[in-house]
């Protein structure tokens, strides 16, 4: 696609937006049409043909990366669980270690990265107009490139989610609420800088602890 393609492209995309959500800038709230609207619309100008199974496509690029991360993560669980359980003296470094993951994520989320990430995740429109090729490669490839956007804006908060309780329902519901904030008010760097705040401080309480308890 040449320059003045993705222009067109560009253009028409944005359009698009703007009479699905009527985003003009103004509003505190950012709604926006889904990724895979986007990508639908941006399908449809290119004259592709089976745009729903090229959507289906894209999910499954997406999903993988999320497949992935969830296994390293499982993986990663259980590995420190039976290294506890084998050697009972490491318990003793778990409320340590838990306070340092808490402050690694919290850090991270004031770091240029996250907010590239953030950014892109709040408006892909740009990753679809660019990186937009035909065929079900080009659709996985795009899949494949959303999600890591995506999963590299939120491990942070994923990790925050596993030292605080991954099956603790108020965890779960403060993690999806914060992930949905930030993208869907304009001050969502905001929101991820508060709550980076909160995860470091929570974090040196539970480090401080440990070391005063050992």
């Amino acid at each position: 696609m040449d320059g003045y393609a993705r222009q067109d492209l560009v253009g028409s995309v944005t359009g698009f937006r703007r009479d699905v959500a009527g985003d003009d800038g103004r509003n505190d709230v950012a709604v926006r049409p889904p990724y895979a609207l986007l990508y639908r619309r941006a399908a449809a100008f290119r004259g592709d043909s089976r745009i729903d199974a090229l959507t289906l496509v894209l999910g499954a690029g997406y999903f993988s990366v999320w497949a992935l991360f969830g296994v390293l993560a499982y993986a990663a669980g259980e590995t420190v669980t039976s290294a506890v359980m084998k050697w009972p003296a490491l318990s003793r470094l778990v409320p340590l270690a838990a306070g340092a993951s808490l402050v690694l994520a919290g850090s991270y989320q004031f770091t240029p990265l996250k907010s590239a990430c953030l950014k892109h995740c709040r408006d892909p429109l740009l990753l679809v107009a660019q990186h937009l090729h035909g065929g079900w490669r080009g659709s996985f490839r795009l899949g494949l490139h959303h999600g890591v956007f995506c999963a590299l804006c939120c491990w942070g908060l994923m990790l925050i989610q596993l030292v605080l309780g991954v099956m603790n329902l108020f965890v779960m519901v403060a993690v999806a609420l914060v992930i949905a904030l930030e993208k869907i008010l304009t001050r969502g760097e905001l929101v991820a800088r508060i709550t980076g705040a909160g995860a470091i401080l929570g974090g040196l309480g539970l480090v401080g602890t440990a070391l005063l308890g050992a």
